[in-house]
């Protein structure tokens, strides 16, 4: 007699073996050499810790389009060190002047002000190094794709314009969602989406999987989003590893803000229901994507 059960996918398990996979690859990634405070201010809060988040969706796109995580790796890497770089700057007093992240003191507050925006250029500027020069068994082609999009991701288009906006509306209170919308797709969504496309582009995904996934990640960057803006206003520091509240000091318009807490539970579930809508025709393999896609609401750091 045939096994009918249904194996219920672990998301903790997988989650907890890829994030440990990306550590040990992020902790080879960088030694320190001369000018050793550099190194050690990159490695310092590259590897403090984190979801993983960015590293594990393209692990997970590049297995989901028929790759391998080894194909995939380096640009995993090279996504985090992006999204540390862009860590590092935002919590300069020039912009959110925060004292914690992951909890621990934020690298400007251990390095000094200098220290700290040199070392976000120099993580910046080594992740593309990084894919070009350590993703092994992957064509050339793809690789320029990858390049191409993570530039896009970062630059006036992506996570730097949405920066600015953000900045331009601090203390404004007549921010609407358009721009609020404006503001996060381009400063978190960006880099996110580009994390799931980045793999499977890695795999050699045809166009109709591709655009899936692309908007299967773009509803999951609004949702996470949201949900930081509700975790801000109802999180403690131990939960969240930084400043909760910061949102608010800062005169910032949320999600929150401008719908009320539940509305705004009830807006990123209905889009993780739409992210997970894009996936269900490919079964099985689709499952991590899947599950990440409901963690991005059931998180509480």
């Amino acid at each position: 007699m045939l096994n009918t059960q249904i194996i219920e996918f672990d998301l903790k398990a997988y989650l907890s073996q890829r994030r440990d996979l990306v550590d040990a690859a992020l902790e080879r990634s960088i030694t320190v050499i001369y000018p050793e405070v550099l190194y050690e201010s990159m490695r310092y809060s590259l590897l403090a810790g984190g979801k993983r988040l960015r590293p594990i969706l393209c692990l997970a796109s590049c297995e989901f389009a028929g790759g391998t995580l080894d194909m995939a790796m380096p640009t995993a890497c090279a996504l985090e060190m992006v999204h540390t770089f862009s860590l590092i700057h935002d919590d300069l007093p020039a912009m959110d002047n925060d004292d914690y992240r992951r909890g621990k003191l934020t690298n400007h507050k251990v390095y000094g002000e200098p220290i700290a925006i040199l070392t976000g250029d120099a993580l910046l500027a080594y992740a593309f190094e990084f894919i070009a020069v350590q993703t092994q068994g992957v064509p050339a082609s793809r690789l320029v794709q990858v390049v191409s999009k993570l530039g896009h991701a970062i630059a006036a288009t992506g996570l730097v314009g949405g920066q600015v906006v953000d900045l331009q509306s601090e203390g404004l209170q007549n921010t609407n969602i358009e721009t609020l919308n404006f503001i996060h797709s381009h400063k978190t969504g960006a880099l996110l989406e580009t994390s799931v496309i980045s793999g499977a582009i890695l795999a050699g995904a045809n166009n109709e999987v591709l655009q899936r996934l692309s908007r299967y990640a773009a509803y999951i960057g609004l949702a996470f989003q949201i949900v930081d803006d509700i975790l801000d206003v109802i999180g403690t520091q131990e939960e969240l590893g930084k400043t909760p509240g910061k949102d608010q000091q800062a005169q910032k318009v949320t999600y929150p803000s401008l719908w009320g807490i539940e509305e705004s539970k009830r807006k990123s579930q209905e889009l993780v229901d739409l992210a997970k809508a894009e996936l269900v025709d490919f079964g099985d393999k689709a499952q991590p994507l899947m599950a990440i896609a409901d963690y991005i609401t059931a998180r509480r750091k």
